[in-house]
């Protein structure tokens, strides 16, 4: 009897199911929200010095494999671009981007109540109405802050003006309390930044100070004693072009450099040109009519010329 086919297609069949699963002593670290893959087992140096690219190849696709089965686990559904699944939550936990935000320093009433020892409660949004036997918001749309401008029915004092409209009275009052609450607001943010704006002059000032002692030595603080916790006094930074650059970019900073120099060039030799040509006239005249001014300047020419007129006459 030959099994021949038989062993052949069972060796196929294990070589199937092991290329889908990924063993190792480390089980690989899979987070599909994030879609990555962590290998926590060691490098294998015999592998890794004879055969580099093999090896790296190897790995990345033990990972891969490892994180299409976990996306094949996922829950999916159906649609018209045909079916999908939503990412779990990623377990990674990365670090912020940014700095936490600084606390808010306290309001005018914070700081009274803390010295008070009030407690802060929280209010409830809906407050219960006996009259309607129902829930009504505190504010807002039909809230109970209303009650006195909706009533049907409201009390005028005697000595009361006679176009006095009480639900106008009611309204301008709670408009008023928006207002009041609006102005503390504001003074309270304005009060926080004035606190911290003062905070950061005089931290800068002290710096200043501290930065000025600390140089005014004979050495200019090279030989002083140095306490702990001082810091190195900042200078100023220079900064330099990296040495590596595109071309279009070193094209560009290669152009700068030579309009610059051609527009020196060219404001040399119009200053150079306007000191040869421009003359000074006042200075000319002056030399010209010996002191005497343009007008006697201008006045010589036809006495010269009625003169010669005269000498040729009287030669003949």
């Amino acid at each position: 009897m030959d099994v021949s086919n038989l062993l052949a297609a069972q060796a196929s069949k294990f070589r199937c199911s092991q290329s889908v699963t990924v063993e190792k002593d480390t089980p690989l670290d899979v987070d599909a929200g994030f879609l990555t893959v962590t290998d926590l087992n060691p490098i294998d140096e015999d592998s890794y010095r004879s055969n580099l690219e093999e090896y790296l190849k190897s790995t990345a696709r033990d990972g891969i494999q490892a994180l299409v089965a976990a996306l094949y686990e996922l829950p999916t559904e159906s649609s018209v671009d045909g079916p999908f699944t939503k990412l779990p939550p990623p377990t990674t936990q990365l670090p912020r981007a940014k700095p936490l935000p600084k606390p808010k320093p306290p309001t005018k009433w914070e700081r009274f109540a803390a010295a008070k020892g009030i407690q802060k409660k929280r209010r409830d949004r809906k407050v219960w109405v006996e009259e309607k036997q129902d829930w009504v918001n505190r504010w807002g749309r039909d809230g109970k802050n209303k009650d006195t401008e909706d009533q049907w029915i409201h009390e005028v004092k005697a000595n009361a003006d006679v176009d006095f409209d009480p639900v106008q009275a009611a309204r301008d009052e709670r408009k008023s309390r928006v207002a009041k609450n609006e102005r503390h607001r504001l003074q309270n943010l304005g009060r926080a930044q004035t606190a911290q704006s003062e905070r950061e002059q005089r931290k800068t000032e002290l710096d200043k100070t501290l930065a000025a002692t600390r140089t005014s030595t004979a050495s200019m603080g090279k030989f002083d004693k140095k306490l702990e916790g001082d810091k190195k006094i900042r200078g100023v930074k220079r900064k330099f072009d990296p040495t590596e650059m595109s071309a279009e970019k070193e094209k560009q900073a290669s152009l700068a450099v030579l309009s610059q120099l051609d527009g020196d060039a060219k404001r040399a030799k119009i200053d150079k040109g306007a000191g040869d040509d421009v003359v000074n006239v006042r200075k000319a005249i002056r030399a010209v009519s010996k002191g005497k001014g343009g007008v006697v300047l201008g006045r010589e020419p036809r006495k010269n010329s009625k003169d010669s007129g005269k000498s040729k006459r009287g030669k003949r």
